[in-house]
């Protein structure tokens, strides 16, 4: 976008090799090219990075998600991040629009790791200034940095799409969290539609008894809109869509903001009774797993509006919120 192009000599933006598309819309929507750099394995399997033009005194983001393979991902990054600390880059920004580990934030058993948190010493560690990332799995991993960290939301660019969908037909429509966790997102999305919201409360009544499913709301001859923020093998989202259509809903749509897609994902998304999954371009999907069921907007705009915020030292809160046209 050529009114951006006066940050020409003032940002860079580099890649690391998991998600080089959205790096380039963001590129271009910035008004730039990718910045020169190689990233890449020797024959051991080690990483090695080689940037290929001058960064000192520069604003420079790094964008790579830690999504699939995640460790291989997450050392590109580290080891990005120390290249241009060694050379003398004004500020480095990690742009991480999907952050792996972030599911490994607590100790939910004796003896486990918080892996969200030494991700994020390993972040400060390597010479990362501040870090741009978008719906974690938790909120509070942003507690973990000691670095400033700005958390975005796909919630704008949902509501937006939602809004044309639904646009005069909002009584016919439910926003269903497919479990407790996803509550809060959903019933702010729902808020931003207006539309009421449902609630799939999962039980196992003892160890290796199947779960039973309490919906807590009317979804009768409804259209409903499945809300997460991740989707990895689908076992949630296509339990929850089963149960919703035995409760008499009528079309199902699925969202999410980071599709992780693994195992038996796409097979059991093909086959289930969801009609469209949505979601964002936080992890680029392998050809071989594209079906005509699964359609993907891009976070290229809101990132970048996000490094520009950054970069002129603006607030980011403003990007937060969905504006209705018609309200």
């Amino acid at each position: 976008m050529s009114s951006h192009s006066q940050y020409m000599d003032k940002i860079k933006i580099f890649s690391g090799n998991a998600n080089r598309s959205l790096a380039e819309k963001i590129a271009h929507y910035l008004g730039l090219e990718l910045s020169v750099s190689e990233v890449g394995q020797f024959s051991d399997g080690e990483t090695f990075v080689k940037v290929g033009e001058m960064v000192r005194g520069v604003d420079c983001f790094i964008i790579n998600s830690t999504s699939y393979p995640v460790n291989d991902h997450l050392m590109e990054l580290l080891i990005m991040i120390d290249a241009l600390r060694r050379a003398s880059a004004g500020r480095i920004t990690a742009v991480i629009p999907y952050y792996g580990y972030a599911r490994q934030d607590r100790k939910a058993r004796a003896r486990d790791p918080i892996s969200a948190r030494l991700v994020a010493d390993l972040l400060e560690a390597a010479g990362a200034d501040r870090v741009l990332t978008m719906d974690l799995h938790s909120a509070q991993i942003q507690g973990f940095f000691s670095i400033p960290m700005d958390h975005m939301y796909a919630r704008p660019l949902l509501a937006a799409y939602y809004a044309e969908k639904i646009r005069g037909r909002e009584s016919d429509f439910v926003m269903v969290s497919p479990d407790i966790g996803s509550v809060k997102r959903t019933r702010a999305l729902a808020a931003d539609l207006n539309v009421p919201i449902a609630i799939i409360d999962k039980r196992r009544p003892e160890p290796n008894v199947s779960e039973v499913m309490n919906i807590i709301g009317e979804v009768k001859d409804k259209n409903v809109i499945i809300v997460d923020d991740m989707i990895d093998t689908a076992g949630t989202i296509v339990n929850a869509a089963e149960a919703l259509k035995e409760k008499g809903a009528k079309t199902i749509y699925a969202c999410c903001t980071h599709p992780v897609l693994s195992g038996p994902a796409i097979d059991r998304i093909s086959h289930s009774s969801i009609e469209e999954l949505l979601a964002l371009d936080t992890i680029e999907i392998p050809e071989e797993k594209k079906i005509s069921k699964i359609r993907q907007l891009s976070a290229s705009e809101v990132l970048g509006n996000a490094i520009l915020n950054i970069h002129d030292n603006r607030s980011v809160s403003q990007l937060f919120t969905y504006h209705n046209p018609r309200a």
